[in-house]
């Protein structure tokens, strides 16, 4: 491997695979563990294509684990949208599809074995006491229950299991160094009383694990060889060592942090997210606003542009925030490579070309993708009227405008024929409702057969005898604010009023009718527009844009 393109997680595993190292001779063994308590975003995706693609780049293997021990939240809706979430990204686990819940029987033998070494105890704290007798810098936690009897805490933690007790009577904890400098290391909780239903478990337990406990043991018994973890779990790893060496699980992972993806104008709290949703503020997890991958997907973007995107963020101990124009970016860089270009009118108005025989009806061609030499072109239908963008004339023109204006100068009509304005319809509120031209029936293709300079500029169009109607939804930034979680924000007043923009009775080339996502296009001169996987039917057609042909958010 290069020695400068290498990030620090694979040169701590070459290092642990080489011979004399950890795993020396060991297939290296990873696994992405998303609590299902809503949808995956794209801070979720920096970690499953570390996950996924470091075990891939090893030729070693990512196991999916479903985090449900804290039922609360938890739903089969969310495990099969991770699932497809993953999928659709290129990832597979083969079958090392599990749940924390399938060893909840292993870590309460587990915790039984920490009672039984005098590791972990019975303590009966109240959330108030636990607070007030947690120390500080200067002082060390305690817990009068700390040298509770080995017999007394196995028996009080078994009757907290059988459900004898009521929520908050007794935690287990273990006994470590009440004196740490590491909080995390002050005898922490193992288990708490929660009587909840499980939605796999079902009611089943009233005892829960705690992640830091849990885990642990989990990665243990799936043979994981690196437990790979964003950066707010670091105070964490001296009490996952603990727990691994001091239960007799049959390995010993290795866990590594690396930092978390911050990007400006949004969120990426599921809490945060989830109140979007319940409280109706946007239509779904799956809004193209949101930053989910299921949004992404929906609004057009492409596996490819995320999985390019987060390896080309890097793999860092730094914290930072990524510009959200450098997602989109990568989105432009991937459709512009692909995209079929279409003509599309967002704002129509009508074009008639006055010296045009009327009844008369040909097709023009061209390009499909002017990037891909196997690309090729297509016919598309022309006529005497035509739908055009209505900012594509002017009654008078301004400073420097090319386009279309009465007397005006010679535009291009892509792919067609050369025209010049000669006037425009209004209606009685001063509207445009028609706009008029002559064209030159010897420059077909919109090339001058005297060679003359055309001085206006190529303007695309629709044949109004042969297109389709759709309804376009022009997306931007969900948050106004570069940062709705900054300290005194409150997000939701944060949020950006014109982030949806939804235009109906948009012209477009007849080739669209059939269209169905996740196909995506270049609408000429507009943006990149995909067909919306939810709303988009036969009979009534929606478009998102995904993202525009330049970054223009920040202009605005």
């Amino acid at each position: 491997m290069d020695e400068t393109s290498r990030n620090f997680i694979e040169a701590f595993i070459e290092e642990d695979i080489a011979p004399g190292g950890r795993f020396a001779g060991q297939k290296v063994h990873t696994r992405f563990p998303p609590e299902p308590n809503g949808y995956l975003h794209i801070g979720h995706c920096k970690a499953l294509c570390i996950d996924f693609g470091t075990a891939e780049h090893f030729g070693g293997i990512c196991n999916l684990r479903m985090d449900d021990t804290n039922p609360s939240k938890e739903d089969n809706e969310f495990v099969e949208a991770i699932q497809e979430d993953i999928h659709w990204l290129g990832f597979d686990w083969g079958d090392r599809f599990f749940f924390g819940s399938d060893y909840f029987e292993q870590d309460y033998e587990y915790a039984v074995e920490l009672i039984q070494k005098g590791l972990a105890y019975v303590c009966e704290l109240t959330p108030e006491q636990f607070k007030e007798y947690r120390g500080d810098t200067n002082t060390p936690a305690r817990s009068p229950w700390r040298d509770r009897p080995i017999e007394e805490s196995l028996d009080l933690f078994r009757r907290m299991r059988d459900g004898e007790f009521p929520e908050g009577k007794y935690t287990l904890r273990a006994k470590i160094d009440l004196a740490s400098g590491n909080f995390n290391m002050r005898d922490p909780v193992l288990y708490r009383i929660r009587y909840i239903e499980h939605h796999r478990q079902g009611t089943k337990w009233c005892i829960y694990p705690m992640y830091d406990f849990a885990h642990p043991i989990q990665d243990a018994l799936e043979g994981i060889t690196h437990s790979l973890c964003s950066l707010e779990y670091e105070d964490h790893r001296p009490l996952y060592d603990w727990v691994v060496n001091n239960v007799s699980v049959p390995c010993k992972p290795r866990q590594i942090e690396f930092s978390r993806l911050g990007i400006n104008y949004t969120v990426m709290s599921k809490r945060k997210l989830r109140r979007l949703v319940e409280e109706g503020i946007v239509s779904g997890w799956d809004d193209p606003r949101m930053p989910t991958l299921c949004g992404l997907r929906r609004r057009g973007y492409t596996p490819a542009s995320i999985r390019n995107f987060t390896d080309r963020i890097g793999v860092s101990k730094v914290p930072s925030t990524v510009d959200y124009s450098f997602l989109e970016h990568c989105l432009r860089e991937d459709l512009n490579d692909h995209a079929q270009r279409v003509m599309a009118v967002l704002h129509p108005v009508k074009l008639i070309i006055t010296n045009y025989p009327e009844g008369q009806s040909e097709t023009v061609e061209v390009e499909n993708n002017p990037n891909d030499p196997d690309a090729g072109v297509r016919e598309v239908s022309f006529s005497r009227e035509l739908w055009i963008e209505a900012d594509d004339f002017l009654p008078e023109p301004v400073p420097k405008y090319k386009r279309l204006y009465p007397e005006g100068p010679e535009c291009r009509l892509k792919g067609a024929y050369l025209i010049r304005c000669t006037g425009c319809k209004t209606d009685d509120d001063g509207n445009v409702v028609e706009v008029y031209a002559e064209y030159d029936p010897e420059s077909r293709g919109g090339n001058p057969a005297d060679g003359r300079k055309v001085k206006g500029a190529t303007i695309h169009w629709v044949d109004a005898e042969n297109c389709v109607d759709a309804e376009v939804r022009l997306y931007s930034n969900l948050f106004a604010d570069e940062d709705p979680e900054g300290e005194g924000k409150d997000y939701i007043e944060c949020m950006n009023p014109d982030s949806l923009e939804i235009l109906s009775g948009c012209k477009l080339e007849k080739m669209l009718e059939n269209a169905e996502a996740p196909a995506s296009y270049q609408f000429l001169r507009q943006g990149y527009f995909a067909v919306d996987n939810k709303d988009s039917k036969p009979g009534h057609l929606v478009f998102n844009r995904a993202v525009a042909l330049k970054d223009s958010f920040k202009k605005k």
